[in-house]
């Protein structure tokens, strides 16, 4: 069914969850992964780094960089062939750019709760997403496991 499986992580409980539920699909499907991490750069900051450069975007992107390796090798354990790569800029564009770029059958991405002021001003990045996705999108909802509706407690994997 899925042959190539984008999940979009960032190592918080939302982006595990997207992991744990994307690594179930990859391993009943036999699919490759591709783990992707989006650093977004907010304008405030660019412009804050235009006028006094840093090495905060260095630090973040080492950040980035240690949060994916952990998590390719948690897949790597749970016996899958893992691809990573980093982004930067609007996550929903460049999670809908990689998955057509790595030919994604499905993106895996978490859900993360956000009351409806913060919705308005910040936007839904999975709301977002359909209109950037090349194909069908999962948003991995915590407490279940892919495919089952089941409420769960442990790794589906």
């Amino acid at each position: 069914m899925y042959r190539t499986i984008l999940l979009a992580y960032d190592g918080s409980r939302q982006g595990h969850e997207a992991l744990h539920q994307g690594a179930e699909l990859a391993l009943l499907c036999q699919a490759r992964v591709c783990l992707l991490a989006v650093v977004a750069h907010e304008l405030g900051v660019a412009l804050a780094e235009a006028a006094a450069p840093s090495d905060v975007p260095e630090r973040e992107y080492q950040e980035v960089r240690r949060v994916l390796t952990e998590g390719a090798e948690e897949l790597r354990r749970a016996g899958l062939s893992v691809e990573t790569r980093v982004a930067a800029g609007n996550p929903a564009e460049e999670i809908g750019r990689m998955a057509r770029e790595v030919g994604a059958d499905l993106i895996v991405v978490g859900h993360r709760e956000q009351s409806a002021l913060a919705r308005w001003w910040r936007g839904s990045v999975g709301a977002s997403l359909l209109a950037h996705a090349p194909c069908s999108l999962l948003v991995a909802v915590p407490g279940t496991t892919a495919g089952s509706g089941r409420t769960t407690t442990s790794s589906p994997y």
